[in-house]
């Protein structure tokens, strides 16, 4: 047999293909015979100049056609010789096609005047199973090879603890005060959470008292992998911890879930726990979600699995694994059961504390306050708060605590038998308040969402489980009818979607191809548009049809809009039927068997509810004045969040670098300062240039460059007092910082160090300027010789003064202007809020001219003297490349600022810097705008004379990046 010659295989190849690809422009029947042979001989030579399909076929006149130049993505893929790839200009010259890289297509083309299919077709479901398959391999490698540490705890110490045959590190803050005295104090957090969220007050208390803030197993710097998460075996890891310290009796005080934790450590060991506090804690099971164990368990449950399912399902190399709400927080919850917790609190002999906060929706103020009925004995404490009052009002607490600590152990707090008879009466009522709680805040959102989830595995038994739990009274109707009605019409779009991306490319392949040829398609398509309306809506009452209706509506091609549409519909019809009818059933079936109202006690519930939460607010004067001060946030622009203001700005900003050719021409307003002055510019180079010029207006500084161990700190703190011989107290701020992020005015050399010591940006340490402060926003265009001051803001730091009768929360909700940000101050303040301070004396809030730290900005331009703005030109001409900025000026008094005498500069900001004035109560948003407009057109315009005079602009991509590493570095600022 003679050798094959491969020339020829190619063409023969390549004629086999144009088989299919030959078609005519009337129908979709291959060309006759001879002219596939002539196809098959043209594909087996070079291409020459004037060949084309119809000097080949001369039968076919102008119907018959070569492959034509390509007209979509799908058509230029197959030019490109297959699936994927796409088309290159040699592949297709004047629209034929060169045979001797034949397109590859399985099956025949679709019929002329077919509509394309939609979607990317060059990738299938198979490929991206792989590729899922491939990362999430990657995925469980890289996590198995880099488990999760947990990270350090700062002010902690991590104790090994053994507890049957299994070890723990528990990491435990531990205070010993020196001359501490009683019995130590257990504080444990809730879920998900770790120590810190108690270990503010455990500071607070543990001045004179030895109190310990574990983190439990499974959370914060402890061990993460245990075998139980319970509220009983964290009991008993407790017990463990206080064994291995040698302790032997302790007052516990459970926050949240770790409510469950102490009152399983009193069922454990009741001898050795001197009191009980619960704040804001769990404890009796019918107040907690559905009020039901098992529904409850069964929650948790699907909780867990999703969380799982991220877990181990979900390529996210390691990202979830360390996740606030991980499988750790989830098998907390499930691995518990709340049911003993009632025998346990009804046990309990000692003194009790319950502290709860009104507004806490994720433990309701009933769990409260059916604690305190079943203890007789306990003190009941309802706060104006919410559930986080642990770690955000702190200072609010420690004066209960430490008040209730002090008369537990001086014997004077009440015990069962010392408590009110009345109130041991009603202790040893064994009934619950009520038989099932309704879902509220958090607890109703979860239960809703699992609702919601549910219908998509079976829409009917979802909206009967709504049905019942509103029979129950664990949810209203609305609410449940609303959650199955989103599921539902969730999982119709998604089936509409599978088809429609999905279902189309399977009906081009064998068998369905052979069975549903592509004209009966189309005139499917044509009778599910007439009539497509009425079959939706009446599948959705026929169980068993939906699945294939919504399919081939996607299939088919039903326009979306039409598709939601009509589903829409039909959903909001059949939805509330089925709620109802199961609601009505399961109410009938309840009354018969418990004789109790349901739904009629569940509305009565829910209108007490809003009256209590809405009605409250308006009854007493602090209520209103909150109130007020919300309002006001809202309808005071200068409260609004900078995404609210700035669009016309940025729009303006966009216009004016088109109107100059250069987005960027405003960095050029200042050579001297790196990018202008845009974002991240170091406050140190700038106030050093200055200080060259004119020493005696700029406070002494001193440049620190992290990391620092605490010992250095101090010593750098000391020797830059000794050196510059200044006094306490000093400024500490980021080198490169904004609004006062960061910036703390240390009273003491140790706050200073500490400051030092956890900084991660290079920091400085300034002078204190006290007193009086303006802001001058100057300008100068280049050759000129003196400057402009554009804007002068009056900043008012914020402050109270007292009357002798009220106190300092008062006084700041009495306040037209610190009402505004109210919540703020009354968090900032803490155990302060019930000082009186005397008639006259004022308390100074805040030391910062920053608006966002609560400063008034007003409008100065009266307070611009000619000594003023003498200085101010002097100190813009004294710094070298600097045309627009504003200065922060001080001065002991505001006499002096006027005279220019002892005046500092705390800061000078470049080209990002505001006309600070308009904040002014008195100026409208209109008016704001109009000044920042003036603003950029002034930094514009220097910018282009700067330009003019050989000075580059900044790229814009130079801009981003700033941008974007000043962002991450303003993440790591000490908090302040």
């Amino acid at each position: 047999m003679g050798r094959r010659d491969p020339r020829r295989a190619r063409g023969r190849r390549a004629g086999a293909r144009a088989e299919q690809l030959v078609v005519r422009a009337g129908g979709d029947r291959p060309a006759p015979a001879r002219g596939l042979r002539r196809a098959r001989r043209g594909a087996g030579r070079p291409r020459r100049r004037g060949d084309d399909a119809g000097a080949r076929d001369p039968r076919a006149g102008g119907a018959g056609e070569s492959l034509r130049a390509p007209t979509t993505r799908r058509h230029r893929e197959l030019h490109a010789g297959g699936r994927g790839r796409r088309a290159r200009p040699h592949d297709v010259r004047a629209g034929r096609a060169l045979p001797h890289r034949p397109a590859r297509r399985r099956g025949p083309r679709p019929a002329a005047g077919a509509r394309p299919a939609r979607g990317v077709r060059s990738v299938r479901p198979a490929h991206l199973v792989v590729a899922w398959a491939l990362l999430l391999a990657a995925s469980t490698a890289w996590r198995r090879a880099h488990p999760v540490v947990p990270p350090p705890v700062p002010g902690a110490r991590l104790l090994r603890v053994a507890l049957d045959g299994a070890v723990a590190d528990i990491a435990v803050r531990d205070s010993r005060p020196a001359g501490g005295v009683g019995v130590p104090l257990l504080l444990v957090h809730g879920s998900p959470g770790s120590g810190e969220e108690v270990a503010a007050l455990g500071r607070l208390l543990g001045s004179d008292r030895r109190t310990l803030v574990p983190d439990l197993p499974g959370f914060g710097g402890s061990t993460r992998q245990v075998p139980d998460y319970s509220v009983r075996a964290h009991a008993r890891w407790m017990w463990a911890l206080l064994d291995s310290l040698r302790i032997a009796e302790v007052h516990l005080l459970g926050f949240s879930m770790g409510g469950g934790v102490v009152e399983e450590m009193l069922a454990q060991h009741p001898g050795r726990a001197r009191s009980l506090m619960l704040l804001s804690a769990i404890g009796v099971q019918e107040h907690e979600l559905l009020g039901d164990y098992h529904l409850n368990h069964a929650i948790h449950g699907l909780q867990l699995a999703a969380l799982r399912g991220v877990r181990d399902l979900v390529p996210h190399f390691g990202a979830w694994d360390d996740a606030m709400l991980g499988v750790e927080y989830a098998r907390n919850f499930f691995d518990t059961d709340q049911r003993p917790l009632r025998g346990i609190l009804a046990a309990w002999d000692g003194p009790a504390l319950v502290i709860q906060g009104r507004d806490d929706v994720l433990v309701p103020t009933a769990a409260a306050l059916e604690h305190a009925r079943i203890v007789p004995q306990a003190e009941l404490h309802l706060l104006d708060s919410d559930h986080f009052m642990a770690f955000t009002s702190p200072g609010r607490l420690a004066p209960l605590v430490a008040g209730f600590l002090e008369r537990a152990e001086r014997g004077e707090a009440p015990t069962r038998a010392t408590a009110p008879p009345a109130r041991r009466l009603a202790a040893a009522d064994p009934s619950p308040v009520r038989a099932a709680t309704p879902a509220e805040g958090f607890a109703a959102v979860i239960v809703l969402l699992l609702l919601a989830v549910a219908t998509l595995a079976s829409e009917d038994l979802a909206c009967i489980a709504a049905g019942l739990l509103v029979a129950r009274g664990s949810l209203a109707f609305w609410p449940a009818t609303a959650a199955c009605a989103a599921g539902i019409f969730g999982g119709d779009l998604l089936l509409y979607l599978a088809g429609r991306w999905l279902g189309r490319p399977w009906l081009r392949r064998a068998p369905l191809r052979w069975l549903v040829p592509a004209d009966r398609v189309r005139a499917s398509e044509a009778w599910f548009a007439r009539r497509g309306a009425s079959l939706l809506v009446t599948s959705r009452f026929l169980p068993g049809s939906r699945l294939p209706t919504y399919v081939g509506a996607g299939v088919l091609g039903m326009p979306l809009r039409t598709f939601a549409g009509w589903t829409l519909v039909a959903v909001a019809a059949w939805t509330p039927l089925l709620v109802g009818a199961s609601a009505l059933a399961g109410e009938a079936l309840r009354m018969h068997l418990q004789q109790v109202r349901g739904l009629r006690l569940l509305l009565l519930a829910a209108a007490l509810l809003v009256i209590m939460r809405v009605g409250a607010a308006l009854v007493t004067w602090r209520g209103r004045r909150l109130v007020l001060g919300r309002w006001r946030r809202l309808t005071r622009w200068e409260f609004w969040p900078a995404w609210a203001v700035y669009p016309p700005v940025v729009l303006y900003v966009l216009w004016l670098g088109l109107r100059h050719r250069s987005l960027t021409l405003f960095t050029a307003a200042n050579p001297g300062i790196p990018l202008g002055g845009w974002v991240g510019e170091s406050k140190a180079a700038i106030l050093a240039a200055l200080a060259r010029e004119a020493p005696a207006h700029v406070p002494r500084a001193e440049l620190v460059v992290p990391p620092l161990a605490a010992q250095e700190a101090q010593a750098r703190v000391q020797r830059f007092l000794e050196r510059e011989g200044l006094a306490l107290p000093v400024v500490c701020k980021p080198d490169a910082g904004e609004r006062g992020s960061g910036v703390v005015v240390a009273r003491t050399a140790d706050d200073a160090a500490a400051y030092l010591a956890r900084a991660r940006v290079p920091v400085l340490l300034q002078e204190h300027v006290p007193g009086a402060e303006l802001g001058v926003l100057y300008w100068r265009m280049p050759g000129e010789a003196s400057g402009h001051v554009f804007s002068v803001t009056d900043k008012r730091f914020a402050a109270v003064t007292g009357d002798g009768r009220r106190d300092l929360e008062a006084l700041v909700l009495a306040d037209d202007r610190l009402v505004c940000t109210a919540p703020r101050w009354l968090a900032r303040l803490g155990d302060r809020l019930r000082e009186v301070p005397r008639a006259g004396e004022t308390v100074a809030l805040g030391d910062l001219g920053n608006h966002c730290r609560g400063a008034a900005f007003l409008d100065g331009h009266d307070l611009l003297t000619p000594e003023l703005a003498a200085l101010v030109d002097r100190l813009g001409r004294a710094m070298p490349g600097f045309w627009f900025g504003r200065f922060d000026l001080r001065a002991p008094t505001r006499d002096d600022l006027l005279a220019a005498r002892g005046v500092k500069v705390i800061e000078l900001n470049g080209v990002t810097s505001e006309a600070t004035h308009i904040y002014d109560p008195r100026h409208g948003l209109g008016r704001a705008w109009a000044t920042l407009f003036a603003q950029w057109r002034l930094l514009f315009a220097i910018g282009a004379a700067n330009r003019a005079r050989g000075h580059r602009p900044a790229r814009l991509r130079e801009l981003v990046e700033a941008l974007l590493a000043h962002r991450r570095a303003v993440a790591t600022h000490p908090a302040t």
